[in-house]
């Protein structure tokens, strides 16, 4: 799966927690711009792992700050599991 399709599947499960219909661009930050707190990172979190039968580790999470950056980790991520 390339960063286009990883991309598309994140943002369809992105939707329905971007309550402040927030703009999504590689920039857009969750802490910041979608104002995300830290049960609805962990909610989206786990979407994100059902959805790509993947493991995000808190350090993982940690790093991740901006919508560009879990993209591609999450390319990363399921690349890595075939």
């Amino acid at each position: 799966m390339d960063r286009a399709e990883t991309d598309a599947r994140i943002r369809t499960l992105i939707e329905p927690f971007n309550t402040k219909g927030v703009t999504i661009t590689d920039d857009t930050t969750f802490a910041n711009d979608l104002e995300f707190d830290s049960l609805t990172v962990m909610d989206f979190v786990a979407a994100i792992e059902d959805e790509f039968d993947i493991i995000i580790s808190m350090n993982q999470q940690a790093e991740i700050e901006t919508y560009g950056q879990l993209v591609d980790a999450v390319t990363k991520l399921h690349a890595g599991k075939d």
